[in-house]
């Protein structure tokens, strides 16, 4: 998949748990963890604007295009 998820290397830059970002996103960490691992087939805009606020970042650090 040509779409990148960068969940992870945002978590850690952050220095937040799974468990806490699941809490303060309210998404469950089932959810979280196929989104994280790049698993997941789509990401609601709503989803992606709270994990930005969250985590104090853009869009762009979470996804990533490659060819």
């Amino acid at each position: 998949m040509p779409v990148i998820v960068n969940l992870d290397i945002m978590m850690a830059k952050r220095k937040i748990s799974l468990n806490e970002l699941s809490a303060r996103v309210g998404i469950t960490v089932a959810n979280l963890s196929v989104l994280k691992t790049g698993k997941g087939k789509a990401i609601r805009f709503t989803t992606l604007e709270t994990l930005c606020e969250v985590l104090d970042c853009q869009p762009g650090d979470i996804l990533e295009y490659r060819k």
